[in-house]
């Protein structure tokens, strides 16, 4: 996305908010937020650096140059010494401009009033500040689990859709994997120790292919909903609101659900449809979000409703709602039935196909999997 960042603009009472996306850690994200900051600095912008993570790369400290720096708070945890951003002197210093890097950390324990940087982030936000920060493609919910399934490592910080997307603008900081994987053999991404691993691993050239690939789908998203925004202004945008898609995702008691949803949501995303959740409880039984509390906010996350139907037969209810509500694509998790069980019963599954077969509804089968075991963490934050 891109839109204008003069500095005679006067800052909205909600802040500005500007995003740089990367596909993995050394693209230049960091280096791209401090250029910016420079430059509107030099131009007479009162811009500060709240948090900035160098990983004693030489050339990302010599990108600080003279910018005011905000002290960060000192946190003893666990025996340990340790820094967090101080959210509290960022909002008494009330700057025009705060460079905040790594959007998807997590604070160290009891460091302040959040446990998520991006919380932070919209506070200061919230107070009229204009806010500047890095992401990696791998920490948006959304796509996380399609990452840990890619590089197989499992991805602890995550980032709800809705918070990225609010953003006004997104900047893709592009490499070729090549680029990217000669970078980290010249010791300018991870220490000499630990470039063999990361070089055989997370950063195999595959890997960082389909990374890429994820970056630019998702900030091509982005700018496609910019130009229909643009069109609407325009009044041009003609029978694009008569054909507009709606997504529904059955939720089921079943393993699993939470690829199911991440899934929908990156079919809604692309087609740039609302996506509703439906959990379907038996009709005598009393809606309780026991055992559904996790995906209800993983919907949330990723930008969708979540509703609770009632009804004995689950398909015909999840088919009514999704009449009622103008539906135009249903997703659901493939069926745990045996094949006798199928047979005999008729799963929910062949229910849905044959009354969307008659309503012209079209019908997305996803296979259901697992989060990720025993899998080591993702720690490679630009």
């Amino acid at each position: 996305m891109t839109a204008s960042t003069g500095e005679d603009e006067g800052v909205r009472p909600t802040g500005k908010f500007r995003v740089y996306l990367g596909a993995a850690a050394g693209v230049g994200k960091t280096c791209a937020m401090l250029d910016e900051g420079w430059r509107r600095f030099q131009r007479g912008a009162d811009v500060v650096i709240g948090f900035v993570e160098t990983h004693k790369r030489p050339y990302t400290v010599e990108q600080i140059r003279d910018l005011p720096v905000v002290s960060r708070k000192h946190v003893r945890y666990r025996d340990a010494d340790w820094e967090e951003m101080d959210v509290d002197a960022v909002l008494a210093r009330q700057p025009k401009v705060v460079l905040i890097d790594e959007l998807a950390h997590t604070n160290v324990p009891d460091s302040g009033r959040h446990e998520k940087r991006w919380e932070d982030v919209l506070e200061i936000l919230n107070a009229g500040i204009a806010v500047i920060t890095t992401v990696n493609i791998q920490h948006i919910e959304s796509v996380a689990d399609a990452v840990e399934r890619i590089t197989g490592v499992g991805v602890r910080e995550r980032v709800p859709d809705w918070v990225v997307r609010r953003a006004d603008q997104i900047e893709l900081i592009d490499s070729s994997a090549d680029q990217l994987r000669r970078r980290m053999l010249h010791g300018n991404i991870y220490p000499e120790s630990k470039v063999p691993a990361a070089l055989n691993g997370f950063f195999r050239a595959e890997n960082l292919a389909a990374l890429r690939e994820l970056s630019l789908r998702f900030v091509a998203d982005e700018t496609e909903e910019e130009l229909l925004e643009y069109l609407r202004s325009k009044g041009a945008a003609g029978e694009l609101w008569e054909t507009t898609e709606r997504i529904m995702v059955a939720v089921t008691g079943a393993p699993g659900n939470a690829s199911v949803i991440r899934r929908a949501a990156r079919i809604a995303a692309r087609v740039k449809a609302p996506l509703v959740a439906i959990n379907v409880v038996s009709g005598d039984a009393e809606p309780t979000k026991a055992g559904t509390s996790e995906l209800e906010e993983l919907v949330k996350a990723v930008g969708g409703t979540w509703q609770t139907a009632q009804g004995d037969d689950v398909a015909k209810t999840i088919f009514a709602a999704a009449i009622d509500q103008q539906i135009t694509q249903i997703v659901v998790g493939t069926s745990r039935l045996t094949r006798w069980q199928s047979v005999t019963r008729g799963s929910v599954i062949q229910q849905i196909l044959r009354m969307a077969s008659e309503n012209d509804i079209d019908l997305h089968v996803i296979a259901r999997r697992n989060a990720p075991n025993d899998r080591l963490a993702a720690d490679e934050e630009a």
